[in-house]
């Protein structure tokens, strides 16, 4: 549980030295393991623990919610605190927590839950929005009697006055349901308790947002809480809401001994969060040379037993459910709903691929009506630079969309004659193309989003990058390293790394959003350039001096006159630092008001990306030829790894439209659970857009969610080329497209 801190030598290698969760604990660490309810809603009664324990040589303890410090309840945000560490009396759904048995490893995985005291009482649950929200329907919560846990909202011009003008009109009604992460490495870790703080080394996104959590459960003071985070094997969102950190924290605590955990991969899909489940209705319209002019959005997304990341998908939806298009009357309308599911959190992308999958859908109605081609019909209507967003914003730079279809254009000439060739053709198989594009705000929604970095140089020549963003497989941390180095002046492979401990980096935010290239992007790049300007100020060099670091000597060149600065000679802090730059970064946005106006987000990723592929009539199957994505970055600092997560973005893509689909109870593994494999993702086609963003560094944005949201729209857009059906359920399963099939012949 020391401090972690990788050297990079520039070499593209695969070391295989990061230590994830279940890598690690001390020798003398006990074993915990939840109970969880069975049941999606339940009361349960508990026997004699004591004797229970005292039973089974091996065990120490068993930890309800009477035996937390602190406060039994967690949850992101500061007035929703609704999920408890250990449940109290009545569970709200499958897999939610009821205790803790720690000891050690053998006695506490020897334990059969049958033979555990006990009783359980099952309670007819709710299940999906439309339950929650009928009038028969219990509150699931005291506080939010209608089941509503909140609403959003963006609305501007007159959208009546706007569909009364249309020439076309479409609407439709679109389900979608849960979705696992599904990332490699399910959640593991180990706490242990030091004198008067309490350290924690797991995987995490947020390990700014976990120290709070625990600091809360265990009834600590934030600086007495460490959270170290442990090399994370994928999170997609999933690893944002603290897991076990709370429950170990606990046991830690109370116990004074290290305590560690790993989740099985059935604990892990009961008890984690999941992609929202979504009920859209939505109603497009344009006039008749194809120019859109009203859209009209209500959607329920489905938040689970605990809020979770709920309010900020019920937020964003809004936002984006028009598109990246120029719409002037808009009414977007969305709920995040309280239900017996398993919580529903956040999932690359927040509530945005749901939505994308009705507006998309809709906007090849519109262009099929009004006899324009569709991707025609989206380059006529693209938001560009000098536009208005229908939060009121204006786009002053970096809105590549057009961009993107325009680059896309040869490819969808030859693949949809390609297509046209292939049908003329007898045979049951016919081929379709389609096409989706996205709009996606970088960072949080209208509020306040830093990161801090710092960048240091001590006596022994030691240049260092405290980093306190996550990796969690993107390449962040290798991405900021290359942004801090252009800034300083100096190779990436000078730097050593510090990231994430809590106790030696600053709050660099959350990994989700698509936020740490942009935002602790910028951050590091101030910082890197503020330490710059210490070296030059003692040199008197002038901004275009070039550096190098030999030992602890760093010689400054400018014009032919070289100075020196000996490190070893300054006077140094207690930790050894003799030069620092310290750089901070917060978007400028404006929080919206009661009518979803004003400056969400600071910038934005737009893309676009085409689907080929063939579908058996007779089977309902289908097979993906090739996708091509064209996605405006603003600037690829780190073009591989860009090109990195467009193709795991398409993956999951796939995996949302044709094949994920979680049912609590029956798919809780990967056996039933079925993932998009190498054999289900086809050739893919990447073509980088670089508009530059100005605020960010050196022009970039984000990649990460912008990757995933429009696959399944061109997916489901190839489907209706293919067949003439049009999917409004995902993921279009074979048995759901053999009976649209069917009933398009008019036979069941």
């Amino acid at each position: 549980m020391g401090s972690r801190i990788p050297r990079l030598d520039g070499q593209p290698k695969v070391a295989g030295t990061e230590i994830y969760g279940a890598d690690a604990a001390p020798d003398d660490a006990l074993w915990l393991r939840a109970l969880r309810s069975p049941h999606p809603r339940a009361r349960f009664t508990l026997g004699d623990l004591d004797a229970f324990v005292a039973a089974r040589p091996g065990l120490v303890r068993v930890f309800t919610a009477k035996d937390v410090p602190g406060e039994n309840s967690f949850g992101i945000y500061p007035h929703l605190k609704d999920q408890p560490v250990f449940s109290t009396g009545e569970t709200r759904y499958r897999g939610e927590c009821v205790l803790a048995i720690v000891g050690e490893k053998e006695a506490v995985e020897a334990i059969r839950i049958d033979e555990f005291p006990i009783a359980w009482e099952p309670l007819p649950p709710m299940i999906g929005s439309k339950a929650a929200l009928a009038e028969t329907a219990f509150a699931l919560h005291d506080f939010v009697p209608d089941n509503v846990l909140t609403r959003g909202r963006v609305e501007r011009g007159d959208v009546e006055a706007g569909f009364a003008q249309a020439a076309h009109v479409a609407s439709g009604a679109f389900e979608t349901g849960f979705v696992e992460h599904a990332y490699i490495e399910p959640e593991a870790g180990v706490a242990r308790r030091v004198g008067n703080t309490i350290e924690v080394f797991a995987c995490t996104q947020a390990p700014y947002m976990d120290r709070d959590e625990v600091a809360r459960v265990i009834g600590l003071p934030l600086e007495s809480v460490r959270i170290v985070p442990s090399a994370c094997g994928g999170g997609f969102g999933g690893k944002l809401d603290v897991s076990l950190q709370p429950m170990l924290a606990v046991a830690a605590w109370v116990l004074d001994r290290p305590v560690r955990c790993v989740f099985s991969r059935i604990e892990s899909m009961i008890s984690s969060t999941k992609r929202h489940p979504s009920s859209i209705q939505a109603k497009a319209a344009c006039d008749a040379e194809g120019r859109l002019v009203a859209y009209a959005m209500e959607g329920d997304f489905d938040t689970g037993a605990y809020s979770s990341w709920g309010p900020t998908v019920a937020g964003r939806v809004p936002v984006h459910a028009t598109g990246p298009y120029k719409v002037p009357h808009v009414r977007n309308l969305s709920r995040a709903i309280y239900t017996n599911g398993p919580p529903s959190g956040a999932f690359r992308g927040f509530g945005v691929p749901q939505a994308a999958i009705a507006q998309e859908t809709l906007f090849d109605d519109l262009a099929e009506d009004a006899g324009i081609d569709r991707l025609a019909f989206r380059l006529l209507n693209a938001i560009r630079a000098g536009d208005t967003t229908p939060c009121g914003q204006l786009l002053e730079a970096s809105a590549g969309l057009a961009e993107c279809l325009e680059a896309l254009k040869p490819h969808w000439g030859r693949l949809l004659a390609d297509a046209a060739a292939f049908n003329a053709g007898e045979g049951r198989t016919r081929r379709g193309v389609g096409i989706g594009c996205m709009w996606y705000g970088i960072g949080n929604t209208g509020m306040s989003n830093p990161s801090t970095m710092r960048v240091t140089l001590s006596g022994d020549g030691r240049l260092v990058f405290w980093n306190g963003a996550v990796d969690i497989g993107q390449g962040s941390t290798t991405v900021l390293t290359q942004i801090a180095a252009d800034a300083l002046g100096l190779p990436v492979a000078r730097f050593e790394l510090v990231v994430g401990d809590t106790f030696r980096t600053f709050d660099a935010g959350k990994t989700s959003a698509s936020r740490q290239t942009f935002v602790s992007g910028r951050a590091a790049e101030a910082a890197a350039a503020a330490l710059r300007a210490e070296i030059l100020r003692l040199t008197n060099a002038g901004p275009t001096a070039r550096l190098s670091l030999d030992g602890t000597i760093v010689t400054v060149e400018e014009n032919g006159v070289v100075a020196r600065v000996d490190l070893a000679a300054l006077p140094a802090k207690a930790d050894g630092t003799v030069l620092e730059g310290i750089g901070s970064f917060d978007p400028p946005t404006v929080p919206l008001d009661a009518m979803g106006q004003g400056v969400p987000y600071a910038t934005y990723g737009f893309a676009a990306q085409i689907a080929s592929l063939d579908v058996d009539l007779d089977l309902g199957t289908i097979k993906l030829n090739r996708i091509v994505a064209a996605h405006d970055v603003g600037r690829a600092i780190n073009p591989m790894l860009v090109e990195g997560q467009i193709h795991g973005g398409i993956a999951q893509g796939i995996g949302l439209a044709l094949l994920e689909e979680y049912l609590p109870g029956r798919t809780e593994n990967l056996h039933d659970y079925l993932i998009p494999t190498a054999g289900d993702v086809p050739a893919i086609d990447i073509i980088l857009v670089e508009d530059p963003e100005p605020l960010g560094p050196s022009g970039a944005k984000g990649i990460g969610e912008p990757a995933l949201v429009p696959t399944a729209p061109a997916i489901l857009g190839a489907i209706r080329h293919a067949t003439g059906v049009t999917p409004r359920q995902v993921p279009v399963l074979p048995h759901r497209l053999w009976e649209l099939l069917r009933e398009k012949e008019g036979r069941s």
